[in-house]
């Protein structure tokens, strides 16, 4: 069986595929892989039509006692899309794009250990960091809170940046988490070491593998991150410091969210989806939940803008989506979104639509319509490789100077980045057709 390169960069370190079938190979236990990279190609150009069936139920394992969400289509919910690749650009064609974060004006760009910011209006490139840390291994993720840049390492660090525009756009690092201060409050006590693999002891506050996901609740103050280590950490903002460790699952962590009421959401290569919250007067988190109805490994994970609504992607091309029930304080299920034929590899939710970058190369939006039912409005169908990150802002050209945060119509930009190194930059126009009662009046 010959393994696709695709697989060293997938968020869990579980899943491979074989080749040129529609069968996915969970192993039980496998190593962690490098990040490795994958040949460069020319960009080219794409129609507005997409070839993908929007309706299409390909999953490549169904959930035959999950009923399909779907059942929606443009005309049903009075839409019409239209959408088409503005340009696409290779940052750093030896190295795969495992990260895409928007603040402001800028866009970040994770390839391999280097980040590059861009101007997310004419995509100039202004500034590259972390070029020289080759020893920090792939970027894994980026977020932003209390005006710092965060970012997660394959060596299990995670890094904290200041931006000074006034300086060129310059990036500096402040420090790597745990801090030096932190650490010299606990190495000497024996209590705050654990023991990790080959029996070797690290400090509680360390993260022993790959940090593969952040999470910020900025009404906390707090930053949430997981790791292949299969734990759960909660950083203090304020003052940078780890405050809790949680052994959360049974094998690599890949995903975590957060609702803005404090819950959170981690997604597993154990198949788990677990819910946690600290309740009140207490100092440390508590399980509230586990979700099981996933047969392979989590991903990615998403919640909509109250968080009353969490979506989930799987190795097998499934996304599940879970609502929270007004008799209970966590998620049930209630169907699955199909469509993706491998593995879903990210997902963020934004505008009310839910986008989800696939291993099958393509990108789907998805909206919410009535009776809890979903449509695909569009597949965003062209990259050459696997689609590892996404990232969303109101559509602004050149020529428009309004505000950034502000949105324009229904017209919005998309970034797919993948692992052949390129991103594409998409254009995407939504528009709610006048019924007949409406154009006769």
């Amino acid at each position: 069986m010959r393994i696709l390169s695709w697989l060293d960069t997938c968020s869990s370190p579980t899943c491979t595929t074989a080749t040129n079938q529609s069968t996915m190979i969970i192993p039980q236990k496998q190593q962690h892989a490098s990040d490795t990279s994958s040949s460069s190609t020319t960009p080219t150009t794409f129609s507005q039509e997409s070839n993908g069936n929007l309706n299409s139920n390909n999953t490549i394992l169904t959930h035959p006692s999950l009923h399909s969400l779907q059942n929606l289509s443009l005309k049903t919910l009075n839409f019409s899309i239209s959408h088409h690749c503005v340009t696409s650009f290779n940052p750093n064609p030896s190295s795969p794009v495992t990260s895409l974060a928007v603040r402001g004006h800028l866009l970040y760009v994770a390839t391999g250990h280097q980040i590059t910011v861009y101007d997310n209006i004419t995509f100039t490139n202004l500034h590259n960091f972390n070029s020289q840390a080759t020893s920090s291994g792939s970027t894994k993720t980026i977020t932003f809170c209390n005006g710092m840049i965060f970012t997660t390492h394959q060596d299990s660090k995670i890094r904290v940046w200041n931006h000074t525009p006034q300086k060129s756009n310059l990036h500096r690092k402040l420090t790597t988490l745990p801090t030096v201060n932190d650490r010299l409050r606990r190495f000497l006590l024996p209590k705050n070491y654990v023991t990790i693999r080959r029996h070797n002891k690290r400090l509680w506050i360390e993260h022993a593998d790959a940090v593969t996901g952040l999470a910020v609740n900025n009404i906390n103050g707090v930053i949430y991150s997981v790791s292949w280590d299969k734990t759960l950490k909660i950083w203090r903002v304020s003052d940078l410091r780890c405050v809790e460790s949680v052994k959360a699952h049974d094998d690599a962590v890949n995903a975590v969210a957060v609702s803005n009421d404090g819950t959170v959401y981690t997604g597993s290569a154990d198949t788990r989806i677990r819910v946690w919250a600290r309740p009140n007067n207490e100092k440390r988190h508590v399980l509230l939940a586990t979700l099981e109805k996933h047969e392979y490994a989590v991903n990615a994970l998403a919640l909509n803008n109250d968080g009353s609504v969490l979506f989930s992607g799987a190795s097998d091309g499934s996304i599940l989506v879970w609502e929270r029930e007004d008799s209970a304080n966590h998620m049930m299920v209630s169907g699955a979104l199909k469509g993706h034929e491998k593995a879903i590899l990210c997902l963020i939710n934004d505008f009310d639509l839910l986008l989800s970058g696939s291993a099958d190369r393509t990108v789907r939006i998805w909206k919410r319509g009535f009776n809890e039912q979903f449509c695909c409005l569009a597949i965003l169908d062209g990259h050459r490789k696997p689609v590892k990150s996404l990232a969303a802002i109101p559509y602004q050209s050149e020529d428009d100077q309004t505000n950034s945060s502000s949105r324009n119509g229904d017209v919005f930009t998309v970034f797919s980045g993948s692992l052949d190194g390129e991103i594409k930059v998409w254009k995407v126009s939504i528009e709610r057709l006048k019924n007949l009662r409406e154009s006769t009046t």
